[in-house]
């Protein structure tokens, strides 16, 4: 059942990720702009955003079983229906509905996929769940951007038709069917409200502060760091491994320290983007930087979700719901605060805004360690 999770996890991660590789491609094919493609990949992170805690909401009391299958479901049909897509607004309405089923997937996955394990192995779960997503980032958009050169875009999107599918029946078939609020992990171990927002703050943050500066490394590691276009594609690879280690060995250690793993990230995230900042001139120093960041992008997002499952002050969906939510929207509020920074200052500029933003939220983590903590009674179920 978690290997079914897992693939299901991955499929989505590359869903999301995909077009990033066949840009040009699906530019060519569909007659648009390289711009209104990109929107493809922004708009499904603003869609997952927005759509995640309301989604969550609509479908709290609908037993698990049920609404994993939809979801997987709606991956298959909108993955089919993209790959079928002649026009862009059709293209576009498929991606959207692939975005909606993510949104809710990530709540809903987690307490399903740590239900099945005692609590003190929850963090390792979480775990195994993160390098299947991170997968998507190392293995699955370099395979599907290799495929469709080779084939067309629309083969590997139809390939994450296939993959959904196999998802959908193995939990269709294994899954059993039980109340929401009877699942082991429907609650958070030790519900805490001030801890759940200090969290949700410190990894919107983060988020944004790596995205500030992330999404214009090529042009970073060109200009500033002198790399050529080839060497470029290696450490992109390198930097998805990184992301992929980071995520392995965290994994390891979460459920023995959850509030040191997730400050651990943050702060290696920091030293990783004020490095580039201050020493990416140098070819040497730079590619040591950005491991150090890619090293500590996917532990972030998992210690966070991890955290959601011990201080939840609610249902553990909901809030994976507005963790998930959170940290796209910071996305996006990176991305355009890098915009904004790069015509102003150099490219350097934006890793230097992103690595004090997520210097900000270290100073949050930090913060709520020296208040004392706000729990909530945890709910009885029914």
């Amino acid at each position: 059942m978690l290997a079914a999770l897992m693939l299901a996890a991955f499929t989505f991660n590359t869903a999301e990720n995909l077009p990033i590789g066949l840009l040009e491609l699906i530019s060519e094919s569909l007659r648009v702009p390289l711009s209104a493609v990109g929107l493809l990949v922004t708009g499904y992170g603003v869609t997952v955003a927005v759509a995640s805690v309301p989604l969550a909401h609509v479908v709290r009391a609908a037993p698990r079983r049920h609404v994993l299958t939809g979801l997987l479901a709606a991956l298959v049909v909108s993955s089919l229906v993209a790959a079928l897509a002649t026009s862009y607004g059709l293209l576009l309405v498929a991606r959207l509905l692939t975005a909606l089923a993510q949104a809710l997937f990530w709540a809903v996955m987690g307490p399903v996929a740590v239900g099945l394990f005692p609590p003190e192995v929850r963090g390792r779960v979480v775990g195994a769940l993160s390098v299947a997503g991170s997968l998507a980032l190392v293995l699955g958009v370099p395979a599907g951007t290799w495929l469709g050169r080779q084939s067309g875009w629309q083969v590997p999107v139809a390939v994450l038709a296939a993959l959904g599918l196999v998802s959908l029946v193995t939990i269709a078939v294994l899954l059993p069917t039980s109340h929401p609020e009877e699942e082991p992990a429907a609650y958070g171990t030790g519900p805490d409200a001030r801890r759940f927002g200090t969290v949700l703050a410190a990894g919107t943050l983060s988020a944004a502060g790596a995205f500030a500066g992330y999404t214009y490394i090529v042009k970073f590691l060109g200009d500033v760091s002198g790399f050529s276009p080839n060497t470029v594609s290696v450490l992109f690879v390198a930097f998805g491994v990184a992301c992929l280690t980071g995520v392995s060995i965290t994994g390891a250690f979460v459920d023995r320290f959850p509030r040191a793993a997730l400050a651990t990230a943050v702060a290696t995230q920091a030293v990783g983007m004020l490095g580039l900042y201050a020493a990416g001139t140098d070819p040497a120093a730079a590619v040591l930087f950005l491991l150090l960041m890619g090293g500590a992008l996917g532990p972030v997002f998992m210690t966070t979700q991890n955290e959601m499952l011990r201080c939840a002050p609610g249902r553990t969906d909901i809030a994976l719901a507005a963790n998930s939510g959170s940290y796209n929207a910071g996305i996006a509020a990176g991305a355009g605060l890098g915009g904004l920074v790069l015509p102003l200052v150099d490219v350097r500029g934006t890793f230097l805004a992103g690595g004090l933003m997520t210097v900000g939220a270290c100073a949050v983590l930090l913060g709520g360690r020296l208040l004392p903590g706000r729990g909530v009674q945890k709910p009885c179920p029914h």
